[in-house]
């Protein structure tokens, strides 16, 4: 009888295997993308002439400002694959299965899941390097010898992401084993509160004066680089940890000022989970975070390339434009990754909301509108606020000469704009998957 009750229970279903595939889908671009990056910056630390230090530098800040997020989104990918059966695993805690077979059955398919991934996407970064490899920089193509991963550096890659998946089926797990009863009748909410935001200024502070104290103090040119990238890739992760405080006082506003059954509900949505609220728009603030440094380096270049310049210094220009542009290129691939999973993910785990509503007589129409408006509303500041963050750490570097260039506020401009529109695109694109969760709710 147990058995029976337990294949039935772990059969999948149409809307489980769509859950499914959107995981495996962010691991391989995760893991390609992290692969490919790395072995492109591995060009550099080869060079030792009076440039190499600053291309290294540069190097390294690209590494970082595209590995931390697309670390975000595979840590997102990992959690969506750990919940993704949390209800049926509530539901066998709940007939007796022990929380150590519980917590097996998840690892083990979390895990299972991620790999099936990290191959795909090491598949796809083998299949770019020929691409890669014909990037020029310093006037002739980076080869395939360059930037190609030596089989340790690769596995230590594809390990560390499985284990992370691994690990966030682990702490996802927890809420079922300590209280199925919760998890089976949704009674589990996520909470910030406003110590978020305290510790985001200091610890943006610290960057700040760090940034502008490391070039006295530390004499190795190497651990300069550290120094700088390590502070960028810190301040670019804590955005994730204001974001969601941000969005909550925001619906707060909403949610007092609403005059319509689409706002309610809209601000209600954000309110119910501020964190998979934040994951939805977080590409964006990742993608404005990027700008400011992308905007910086077009001007930086723009002012090289003057009547005075040398050869050597216009080479250096076009080689800081080909590295903006492949930042930028990354940067949108991770934001489509990223609010695609996201928004689908989020439409199919609000089932049990779209099947109240539906029951409640609420027509699809004003469910959709009030998930755009939940996803929309907040973006300008979502954009605004990490490129805020950015121009604070890059202003002791460059100064705000650079930061304020007309050709840096229109790439951060463009940059902008275009993420938002992406975010947009994707709420039309996701809308048919909404169409068919209230079909069968």
């Amino acid at each position: 009888m147990k058995l029976s009750v337990l294949r039935m229970l772990l059969r999948p279903t149409p809307g489980s295997m769509g859950v499914l595939a959107l995981p495996v889908i962010a691991f391989a671009v995760v893991t390609a993308l992290i692969l490919t990056v790395i072995g492109g910056a591995q060009a550099f630390w080869s060079w030792t002439d009076e440039y190499a230090m600053l291309y290294q530098s540069l190097a390294a800040i690209a590494v970082v400002l595209l590995v931390v997020p697309l670390s975000t989104l595979g840590a997102a990918a990992a959690r969506l694959s750990a919940r993704r059966r949390d209800e049926k695993l509530s539901t066998l805690r709940l007939l007796g299965v022990t929380a150590w077979g519980v917590g097996v059955l998840t690892v083990i398919e979390s895990t299972l899941i991620a790999l099936t991934g990290v191959l795909a996407g090491v598949l796809g970064s083998l299949a770019l390097l020929p691409a890669v490899a014909l990037i020029p920089f310093r006037g002739e193509p980076l080869g395939i010898e360059a930037i190609a991963l030596s089989p340790m550096i690769i596995l230590a890659v594809a390990g560390s992401i499985v284990v992370l998946a691994a690990v966030s089926a682990i702490i996802a797990l927890r809420q079922v084993v300590i209280s199925p009863l919760g998890v089976r009748m949704r009674a589990t909410t996520g909470s910030v509160h406003w110590i978020r935001a305290v510790i985001v200024v200091a610890l943006l502070a610290a960057a700040f004066l760090t940034i502008k104290l490391a070039p006295s103090v530390v004499s190795s040119a190497i651990m300069l680089i550290v120094v700088l990238a390590g502070v960028f890739g810190v301040s670019l992760a804590v955005l994730n940890v204001i974001g969601p405080w941000v969005l909550k006082v925001i619906a707060n506003g909403q949610a007092r000022r609403a005059a319509t059954p689409e706002r309610l509900l809209a601000a209600r949505m954000v309110l119910d989970s501020p964190k998979a609220a934040w994951r939805q728009v977080s590409g964006i603030a990742m993608a404005s975070f990027m700008a400011v440094f992308a905007g910086t380096g077009a001007a930086l270049m723009s002012s090289m390339a003057s009547d005075t310049a040398t050869a050597a210094d216009l080479a250096l220009a076009t080689d800081i434009r080909t590295g903006v542009i492949i930042t930028l290129v990354g940067s949108f691939v991770m934001v489509a990754a990223s609010v695609g999973v996201t928004q689908a993910s989020e439409i199919l785990d609000q089932r049990p909301l779209h099947s109240s509503l539906h029951y409640l007589g609420t027509p699809m129409q004003t469910v959709d509108a009030a998930r755009r408006r939940a996803i929309m509303s907040p973006l300008l500041i979502t954009a605004l606020g990490p490129a805020l963050c950015a121009g604070v750490l890059v202003f002791p570097l460059l100064g705000i000469a650079m930061i304020t260039a007309p050709i840096s506020l229109l790439t951060i401009a463009t940059v902008v704009a275009a993420g938002i529109g992406m975010v947009w695109l994707s709420t039309r694109v996701t809308r048919p998957l909404l169409a068919r969760s209230f079909a069968t709710a």
